[in-house]
C-alpha cells in the first residue's frame, strides 16, 4: 500500500517528511512479529500506528486489543492484562480471561506502557521473553502468541536511569523504535488538519465552514500547540460550534488557546495531561492576580496624588540627615521609591491628615481599619 492511500484509510493528514517516513516504517515492519515501542507527545496520535501495524500483518484478521496502562489501577492491573481463576480474590466469582488471552493469535496495543507499576513489569517481561503468564491465583502458565506494540510519553531512559522502568523490559519493547513529532514541528500540517477538522464540524451540523484571516492563519500555523494535534481538533470544534462570524480574526483564536509563553512552560514529558492543565490554570490565575497588584497599585499612587493636593505641605517623610540614608533607606525624591515606601508615605499622611485618628485615616486610604493597624505593625509605624 502507497503512502497516500494509507493516510486516506486511516484519516492521516499532512505531508510532513517525517512523518511520510515514520509511516513508510510502520508498513515495513507490519509484516514480522517485532515488537515496536511508539512514542511520543500526548495528543500526536500515537495509537494509530498501532493500527497501520496491525491491519498490514498476518495477524490482521485474529483480534486488535488497545490497553491504557495508565487507566487501570495498580490493584487490578494483573488481573485486567492476565485475567484470574475462581476464587483467586473476594468478588472473583468466576474464571475470567485477561487482555492478552483474549489478544491471542492477535495484537495488544499497551498505551502508556511508562506508567506500568514494577511488578507488573517483570510479568510483562516474562511474556515477552517466554510466551506465557500466570492468571492470578492460578500455579499453571498460559501460552500465548500475542505482538506487542506499546507506546508512551514518558522519557523511558530516564526512567530507567530513577529506576522506575526495567531496562531489560525497555529493549524487548523496543525492538523497532517509531517516534512520532509533535506538530509544532509539522507546521506545514497544522492548518490542514484544521482545515479537515472545520469540514468535518460544518458536514456534522450543517453550518458553514470555519476559515481563519491571515494573521489568524500565521498565528495558528507558529502557535507551539503542547496538546498536539487532540488540542487543535479540540479548539477548532469549539469555534466552529460558538462563533457566529465564520471567519475567524487572529484575536478571538488567542481567545481559545492560551499564550504561546504559558503553554511552552510545560513542554514536559513526566507531567500528565491532568497535570499540565492544572499548571495553565495556574498560570492564569497568577496573571490575573499580577494584573489585579497592578490595579491596587495605580490605585495607591492616585491615593497619594489626591492627599499631596489637598495638603500643602510637601509629602511627609522621616528626616534625612545629611550625606546619609534614613533609618528607611529612603529618597526623598518621589520618582525614586518603591511601591512599600509609597505605601509608607501614604499611611503617613493619612495619619496626618486625620489627625493621629486611625479609623478616620483607614477610611481616608479606602482600607479597613484591622489592614492599617497591619500595615503599621510592617512599617514600624508608631
Amino acid at each position: 500500500m502507497d503512502i497516500q492511500s494509507l493516510k486516506a484509510k486511516f484519516g492521516i493528514i499532512g505531508n510532513n517528511p517525517v512523518l511520510n517516513k515514520i509511516l513508510t516504517i510502520a508498513v515495513q515492519v507490519a509484516v514480522t512479529d517485532m515488537n515496536v515501542l511508539v512514542t511520543g507527545e500526548s495528543g500526536v496520535g500515537k495509537e494509530v500506528f498501532s493500527k497501520i501495524i496491525h491491519n498490514n500483518s498476518p495477524r490482521k484478521h485474529n483480534k486488535y486489543i488497545a490497553v491504557n496502562c495508565g487507566a487501570i489501577p495498580e490493584g487490578t492491573i494483573e488481573s485486567e492484562l492476565f485475567g484470574h481463576v475462581k476464587g483467586s480474590f473476594t468478588n472473583a466469582d468466576r474464571d475470567r480471561k485477561g487482555y492478552f488471552a483474549e489478544a491471542d493469535k492477535g495484537t495488544i496495543f499497551l498505551d502508556e506502557v511508562g506508567e506500568l507499576p514494577l511488578s507488573m513489569q517483570a510479568k510483562l517481561l516474562r511474556v515477552l521473553e517466554q510466551g506465557e503468564f500466570l492468571p492470578v491465583g492460578s500455579s499453571k502458565p498460559m501460552k500465548v502468541d500475542v505482538r506487542v506494540i506499546s507506546a508512551t510519553n514518558v522519557n523511558l531512559l530516564e526512567a530507567i536511569r530513577k529506576g522506575k522502568f526495567r531496562e531489560d523490559l525497555y529493549y524487548r519493547l523496543n525492538q523497532i523504535h517509531i517516534a512520532v513529532p509533535p506538530l509544532r514541528e509539522r507546521k506545514e500540517d497544522i492548518y490542514l488538519l484544521f482545515r479537515r477538522f472545520a469540514i468535518d464540524q460544518a458536514e456534522k451540523y450543517r453550518m458553514p465552514v470555519l476559515t481563519l484571516t491571515g494573521q489568524a492563519k500565521d498565528y495558528l500555523t507558529n502557535y507551539t500547540w503542547q496538546g498536539n494535534i487532540r488540542q487543535l481538533k479540540n479548539v477548532t470544534e469549539q469555534m466552529s460550534i460558538i462563533e457566529k462570524e465564520r471567519n475567524i480574526d487572529v484575536e478571538t483564536l488567542k481567545t481559545y488557546i492560551p499564550m504561546v509563553d504559558s503553554y511552552s512552560l510545560m513542554v514536559n514529558d513526566e507531567i500528565s495531561d491532568e497535570q499540565r492543565d492544572e499548571i495553565l490554570m495556574t498560570i492564569i490565575e497568577n496573571k490575573r492576580q499580577i494584573t489585579k497588584l497592578k490595579q491596587e497599585v495605580e490605585n495607591i499612587k492616585g491615593i497619594i496624588k489626591e492627599l499631596l493636593s489637598k495638603v500643602n505641605t510637601p509629602a511627609l517623610l522621616l528626616p534625612k540627615p545629611e550625606n546619609q540614608n534614613n533609618s528607611m533607606g529612603m529618597d526623598n525624591n518621589p520618582k525614586n521609591l518603591n511601591i512599600e515606601q509609597i505605601e509608607r508615605q501614604a499611611i503617613l499622611k493619612a495619619l496626618t491628615m486625620a489627625k493621629g485618628n486611625r479609623k478616620e485615616a483607614a477610611e481616608i486610604l479606602g482600607i479597613t481599619t484591622r489592614t492599617l493597624y497591619r500595615k503599621l505593625n510592617d512599617y514600624n509605624i508608631e
